[in-house]
């Protein structure tokens, strides 16, 4: 859990994953034969197949399968579209937010996307009445992304000489334990990027060739998954993401797509890709023969890398495991235990089965 922790808080929006994919790479040199970052940022991690003994059987000459896992390692957030002469910073968002959702927070300022010792703390807040002045009306109004600024505490001269427009600014929250799971900012998409690395570590013995892509710029368009599937030409592409898991009270059971506890999810069909059936089944299969929870998912708005994979070329057979969370694109993201050791085990004996 503690690499889980790292790549949660280690910021990285899209266009700017330098800091995560520095990270991921350190953790990934010991597991790849060959890890190159492609022209878009996508880091490109190629593990060559490695063959049981044969002990007297005769080894196949054919073809290794070549399997894609797409992992994206960008998180949302913003970038500096403005700063005041006042040194209030405006926002512009990379990603898609629930504004009644970033009231009150903690941010951190980067304007340097490799230096972390240049981060400068901020207060997030829209602009308005506080509330003991408040009318009934500014109570009930749900502010548009636009109205958000960020406080530094600095006088505006010296905000503007340390902050520029372009800037990557995340929102600061703690990863923390909760009963049986793990709650924190970003684990969209930070918890596949750790269940690639898990997975790949428990391989002894595998037959495909494996490539494992930490995609960038997923959260504004799938894009690096887009340009890299194009470059690796694989068999087969899995999405490692994140689904809904709207399991808690308000929500109709009908609505649930997933729920936590019940094991990794296996994704039929999202908005921008259907699963490949017959792959479909061989993870399904994998899972009861080794008694792995799981569960079927269809969530009809949003998509994961699987889409552009699944396009690319003369086309892709194609999947997406998931991982079922709580509270998704805030800074509570929850996901259980017993669901990620499900993920971990699920992916890393497909892996070990796939053949020619």
């Amino acid at each position: 859990m503690d690499l889980l922790e790292e790549l949660c808080t280690t910021p990285g929006v899209p266009g700017r994953e330098h800091r995560i994919r520095t990270l991921i790479e350190g953790h990934a040199k010991r597991l790849f034969d060959s890890i190159v970052t492609d022209t878009m940022g996508t880091l490109i991690c190629t593990r060559k197949p490695r063959p049981a003994p044969a002990r007297g059987k005769k080894r196949t000459t054919a073809k290794p399968p070549r399997i894609m896992l797409a992992a994206h390692m960008d998180q949302i957030g913003f970038l500096v579209s403005h700063v005041d002469d006042k040194g209030f910073i405006r926002l512009n968002p990379v990603g898609g937010f629930d504004t009644r959702n970033l009231f009150a927070r903690l941010v951190t300022i980067c304007p340097d996307v490799r230096d972390p010792k240049k981060d400068l703390p901020g207060v997030l807040n829209p602009g308005g009445k506080p509330v003991h002045i408040a009318d009934q009306a500014d109570k009930t109004k749900v502010p548009e992304i636009h109205e958000f600024f960020v406080d530094t505490g600095l006088p505006g001269e010296e905000v503007k000489k340390k902050v520029k427009i372009g800037d990557m600014v995340v929102l600061s929250a703690r990863y923390s334990h909760v009963g049986n799971a793990i709650v924190s900012q970003c684990l969209d998409n930070r918890v596949a990027c750790w269940l690639a690395v898990e997975a790949i570590g428990n391989l002894k013995h595998h037959e495909a060739e494996i490539i494992v892509a930490f995609t960038v710029q997923e959260e504004v368009g799938l894009r690096g998954a887009r340009t890299s599937a194009y470059a690796i030409k694989p068999d087969i592409g899995i999405a490692l993401d994140t689904t809904l898991c709207v399991d808690t009270p308000g929500v109709p059971g009908e609505m649930a797509i997933t729920n936590q506890g019940k094991g990794v999810a296996i994704t039929c069909m999202d908005s921008t890709s259907i699963a490949d059936y017959d792959l479909l089944e061989t993870f399904e299969t994998i899972a009861r023969k080794r008694r792995i929870p799981y569960q079927r998912s269809i969530m009809m708005r949003g998509g994961t890398d699987a889409g552009t994979i699944q396009a690319s070329g003369a086309g892709v057979r194609t999947m997406t495991l998931s991982i079922p969370t709580r509270y998704i694109h805030t800074v509570t993201e929850t996901v259980h235990k017993d669901d990620l050791e499900a993920a971990v085990k699920l992916l890393t004996a497909y892996l070990t089965e796939a053949r020619a």
